[in-house]
């Protein structure tokens, strides 16, 4: 879809209200300036503009522009201006004041032969921050990236009167006959039956309109849409508009997510709108999604649509709607058993246990040594049974989803051995929307499920017991509900800054070589010796980790693994990560401090020898002020049953609210084979 860019710049316009932080680049860069460790943007004051132009980069392979510090503590929103030439890509990120990492906000990498305008909220702040404008320019001629305009405006980026000249990012989808023109101005037609806009209420003021004149076929649909939200906001939408037939137009708004999925949100109750008639309507937007206006005529007769004075509150507009917080289904079992309760019919089935470090039985998921629960973990007589475990009711005419792990356990069949239902208010299964089919024994697997249904329901965990042998032993940890597609929603595909699971590469990790031949390898799936390694990754059970091969090396050789370097922030910082010491010749793996200002690392948390079968959990808490890498460093033991594993490495300020495996050293843990109950 191409910009609205008609010739409305030559009309006179309502002065927008520019924050700190926004630039034209006429006469200088306005505080902006080039990070010096990157290769640097170059000013182009007779054109307008400043550009990454990869044929003066060198060796570097990108750019980035720091704004000055930003001190907007209330909803606003970014709108640039760019252009991709060639190939490459252009990413804007948020550095909050005091924080290690940056935030991701938006990324482009589509080429154009013309200007583009990037839509971008900047939800409320606490404290100051600085955006960061990534260019990356493919090598090679004719690759560049421009930026013409930074505006920084206050409110939210759906809002919009149609005054400012690239009409707050809003764009057509070009139809032959019918489309979005913008009405309004000293320009317009004395002729037309169009009104005067609603925003200035005079003949200065512009709006969006729509017309049949162009019909040729029944039913042509002309779309306006919203810049896409690029941060979870929920509240009243409002608008005005006005349509001067009766039944010669459809008139309709639409949300649409990243996936392609329209959901209907409003259509009028009236027909014929000789004035401007408001409009509110509660949307809901915890992922990524666009509003779409959607006009349909049934001939050239069908008469005109005008749009207006787009706005946003985030109280929603109908004080019945409730507010709905799905982590209400969250549960990781630490604590008891949440919201989840269980049928008792004839006895318990699922029990809450926790398994103490071994190298026989694993843990549970959330630490390695936490709770989670079990079914089918007693011997019965019983010939058969069913066994349900409730979750609480989740409102109806919601997208939700749902992630959770399970681990089997034992030697029996497993074919009826979890399930997963949606059940109504009533109590009755709605529909099967899982069941467990892979056999892999003693390893946590993450399920994604999405779901959405009329009326309020509930999860339930299903296991069926038939007999001695057809009586799967399962378990199920880390329950979390979250609202929109999984496949749009926060997960492990989708990781925070801070964060590296290793699903997606390497997060900017980079070996050390030392005094041997062996390395820190990322893979799947179980490790080659036996005995040793764990049997999949922490983070999906399916998915990637890095660990050492012991052997490829020799006893008492050691591997490292750097961070990428970090800013450093005054105050305690908590790092936190999963690690797997299992093999009887499991040697030392230490997590080590490097900054500039010391010749040796300093040494934060230390393990050595067998540890456990399980994923454990490690939390470190240090400070450091300046930047500053980690180092992970796995040292081989005795025999080459001595594979080390780490995977889901987590920054974030501290103090470590969780203390978890919080020991800074430890030799060898004692072996236990005990489940309590």
């Amino acid at each position: 879809s191409a910009i609205l860019s008609t010739v409305v710049s030559v009309f006179v316009r309502a002065r927008v209200q520019l924050l700190p932080g926004s630039c034209t680049f006429e006469n200088d860069t306005c505080g902006y300036q080039s990070d010096v460790d990157y290769a640097a943007w170059t000013m182009y004051e007779e054109g307008r503009f400043i550009m990454a132009d990869s044929s003066l980069f060198g060796e570097m392979d990108k750019a980035i522009l720091v704004s000055p510090k930003l001190e907007l503590f209330d909803w606003s929103c970014l709108r640039l201006v760019y252009q991709i030439t060639g190939s490459g890509s252009l990413l804007i990120h948020l550095r909050p004041e005091n924080e290690n990492f940056d935030y991701p906000l938006w990324t482009a990498r589509d080429s154009s032969d013309s200007w583009l305008i990037a839509n971008v909220d900047l939800r409320n702040m606490s404290s100051a921050y600085q955006l960061l404008i990534d260019g990356q320019p493919s090598k090679g001629v004719g690759n560049s990236i421009a930026i013409f305009e930074i505006h920084i405006v206050p409110g939210y980026c759906i809002e919009c009167n149609f005054e400012e000249q690239h009409l707050c990012g809003y764009t057509n989808y070009w139809n032959p006959n019918v489309n979005w023109y913008v009405g309004g101005s000293l320009a317009g037609d004395p002729r037309s039956n169009l009104p005067s806009d609603h925003t200035l209420n005079s003949e200065r003021g512009h709006y969006m309109y729509v017309d049949s004149v162009y019909a040729k076929r029944f039913q042509e649909v002309a779309k306006l849409s919203s810049p896409m939200t690029t941060t979870p906001m929920s509240g009243c939408l409002s608008f005005y508009y006005q349509r001067d037939q009766a039944r010669g137009n459809f008139f309709s708004v639409f949300t649409k997510d990243q996936l392609g999925h329209y959901e209907e949100i409003w259509r009028p109750d009236v027909y014929a709108t000789p004035n401007w008639k408001l409009v509110q309507v509660d949307i809901k937007a915890p992922h990524a999604l666009e509003v779409v206006f959607e006009v349909a005529f049934n001939s050239a007769r069908g008469g005109f649509v005008a749009l207006d004075d787009i706005s946003f509150s985030p109280e929603f507009c109908h004080e019945t709607e409730p507010s709905f917080d799905p982590s209400i289904a969250n549960c990781d079992f630490e604590e008891g058993l949440c919201r989840y309760y269980q049928e008792l019919i004839g006895g318990s089935v699922w029990n809450r246990v926790s398994v103490k470090p071994n190298v026989y039985r694993i843990g549970d998921h959330t630490t390695g040594a936490g709770s989670f629960l079990l079914a089918n973990t007693r011997f019965t007589s019983r010939p058969g049974y069913v066994g349900r475990l409730h979750g609480p009711f989740l409102p109806g005419n919601h997208k939700y989803c749902l992630r959770f792990y399970y681990s089997l356990h034992g030697f029996r069949k497993i074919d009826n051995a979890l399930a997963l239902y949606i059940y109504d208010e009533n109590n009755v299964a709605q529909e099967k929307v899982w069941s467990l089919s892979e056999s892999t024994r003693d390893i946590w697997t993450e399920v994604e499920v999405t779901f959405q249904k009329p009326m309020p329901t509930k999860v339930v965990f299903v296991t069926i017991c038939r007999n001695f042998w057809d009586c799967g032993m399962v378990g199920i940890d880390d329950i979390t509900v979250t609202l929109g597609d999984c496949q749009v929603t926060e997960g492990p595909l989708r990781p925070l800054p801070g964060v590296c699971n290793f699903e997606l590469g390497d997060c900017g990790y980079a070996q050390e070589r030392t005094n041997g031949r062996g390395a820190w390898i990322r893979t799947r799936g179980h490790t080659p010796t036996s005995y040793t390694g764990p049997k999949g990754d922490h983070t999906l059970g399916v998915g990637h980790f890095m660990y050492i091969e012991a052997s490829h090396m020799l006893p008492g050789h050691s591997v490292r693994l750097k961070s990428a370097e970090l800013r450093g922030s005054p105050g305690p910082q908590c790092l936190t990560f999963f690690y797997h010491m299992y093999g009887s010749g499991t040697g030392v793996l230490s997590v080590l401090l490097r900054h500039g200002n010391s010749d040796r690392d300093q040494l934060l948390w230390r393990r050595r020898g067998e540890q456990s079968i399980s994923w454990m959990r490690a939390t470190v808490d240090y400070d450091c002020q300046i930047k500053h890498q980690i180092v992970f460093e796995a040292i081989r033991g005795a025999s080459i049953r001595s594979d080390i594993s780490i995977d889901d490495i987590t920054f974030r300020k501290g103090p470590c609210k969780d203390p978890g495996d919080s020991v800074p050293y430890s030799g060898f843990a004692e072996n236990f084979n005990e489940i309590e109950y």
